[in-house]
């Protein structure tokens, strides 16, 4: 399951508090854009989409 940001409800005005929340790093952001999820760090631990106040963290579709 990998997990995907979505830019309709993730407001892109600050800095993510869910970088500091993440306990491997997965998430990163340049300046102020979109927070990207790395799927070859995350270990799906549940914790930025429990903690994002925007419930802008969902599971990826599975496309195939």
């Amino acid at each position: 399951m990998a997990l995907t940001v979505d830019a309709r409800l993730c407001p892109q005005n600050h800095r993510c508090p869910l970088i500091a929340i993440c306990p491997v790093g997965a998430i990163s952001q340049e300046g102020f854009s979109l927070p990207k999820i790395d799927p070859a760090l995350c270990i799906e631990c549940g914790q930025c989409m429990k903690r994002c106040g925007m419930q802008a963290i969902h599971p990826a579709e599975q496309h195939g």
